[in-house]
């Protein structure tokens, strides 16, 4: 296997680091603004520049450029490496923008996608409720057309980022007398509107990463839909495609399982670096299999993907084997740590590729237990990739309900 690039990317990505040296950090007077500021006039450079929001038209604020996975690579590479923000990774830009773009009314993308790569637009994900996780479609919230509005009232839960966001978008049921999968419809509801309740969850790792909602008469207007009226089952399941690549990095997981082996190597066992514990030195190694077969999966798929081909169900394992991955990274620091580990985490804010100390690792291992739920539950996954990839048939219980 060849992993160089050619000149003709080599050359692409000189110029790349060229531009981020000029452009990043900010100088001048952009060295005053916030970091918030700072960000969004850099993504804009760069998407002038064709760097950042390539596969989004240029009539939606994007750059426009062919399809080129390698200079994609190349970006993410360069980006990462000069520490500047490149794409924007939360929830609206990279689960609602591409739903817009695929789904989304003409208005709706000119409106809401410019704003959203940028990251002046923070949006939130209204989906599961208290009654309804893994059973999406069995959600409760109701909105019902009044005039020219929709009416909103209901709960959400497990809400990420709930109390900073500007925007949800949002699964209601709109057809009640449907049957449960026809009669949800997607809609776009401004967190300002009066009859929203937001409350914070505070986690066991001490922080309040999400929220739950309320709506009482929450009124958004008719044409906030996406997607036709009681398709939103439909529309979600792009949105869902989207989250679960998101989730799913082959680069998270390798840049945990070094941070893994720093920890074996300054974490004392029986008088010696942990490291040198051959039990210790076994599970490394074998999870360190997993990682590598990750990554290099990650290639074959770049490599297809690169000449226009399809990684077929390859691309279905990212999500399942990154959680799996995770948790055992995690499990195996929560040993390395000792009696460390039964101490509450710090509250930090959750650095998934870089625990900060031996309470970092507590967060880590605490946080890998809700990415096995997020995104769908790994068991979940496990009937997509059999039933959607493998063609197996569904169970006999999920056969018999329908």
């Amino acid at each position: 296997m060849d992993l160089k690039y050619s000149e003709e990317y080599e050359a692409y990505r000189a110029e790349l680091r060229a531009f981020l040296a000029a452009n990043w950090p900010p100088k001048g007077a952009g060295a005053e603004l916030s970091f918030r500021e700072q960000a969004a006039v850099f993504r804009q450079h760069a998407i002038d520049a064709g760097y950042v929001a390539r596969g989004i038209p240029k009539q939606y604020g994007g750059s426009e450029r062919a399809a080129d996975v390698l200079k994609a690579r190349i970006i993410a590479e360069e980006f990462r490496r000069a520490k500047a923000p490149g794409e924007v990774r939360g929830i609206g830009a990279s689960m609602l923008v591409p739903t817009l773009i695929e789904k989304g009314a003409e208005w709706q993308k000119e409106r809401f996608v410019p704003p959203t790569i940028r990251g002046e637009m923070v949006w939130c994900q209204g989906y599961s409720e208290p009654g309804s996780g893994s059973d999406l479609a069995s959600l409760q919230t109701r909105a019902e057309l009044v005039g020219d509005e929709w009416v909103i009232n209901g709960h959400k839960v497990w809400t990420s980022g709930a109390d900073q966001a500007d925007f949800m978008f949002c699964l209601c049921r709109t057809e009640p007398e449907a049957k449960k999968h026809g009669g949800i419809s997607y809609l776009l509801i401004d967190m300002k509107s009066p009859g929203i309740e937001v409350r914070p969850l505070r986690q066991m790792t001490g922080t309040a990463d999400f929220c739950e909602v309320f709506f009482s008469d929450v009124r958004t207007p008719k044409d906030h839909i996406v997607g036709k009226r009681g398709e939103g089952w439909i529309v979600s399941r792009s949105t869902l495609k989207h989250e679960r690549d998101m989730i799913g990095s082959a680069e998270s997981s390798l840049l945990t399982f070094r941070n893994l082996v720093r920890l074996a190597q300054s974490t004392q066992r029986g008088g010696r670096p942990a490291i040198e514990d051959p039990a210790i030195r076994q599970e490394l190694a074998e999870i360190e299999g997993y990682v590598r077969s990750h990554v290099y999966s990650g290639y074959r798929q770049l490599t297809a993907a690169s000449k226009g081909g399809s990684a077929g169900i390859a691309s279905m394992l990212n999500k399942l084997t990154s959680s799996n991955i995770g948790h055992r990274i995690s499990r195996l620091a929560l040993e390395l740590v000792g009696d460390a580990g039964l101490c509450s985490p710090n509250g930090d804010p959750i650095m998934s590729v870089n625990p900060r100390g031996e309470s970092g690792w507590v967060t880590q291992y605490m946080w890998s237990l809700g990415i096995a739920i997020a995104g769908g539950t790994a068991n979940i996954q496990r009937n997509i990739i059999a039933e959607r990839g493998l063609g197996l048939p569904r169970e006999r219980a999920a056969q018999e309900s329908r």
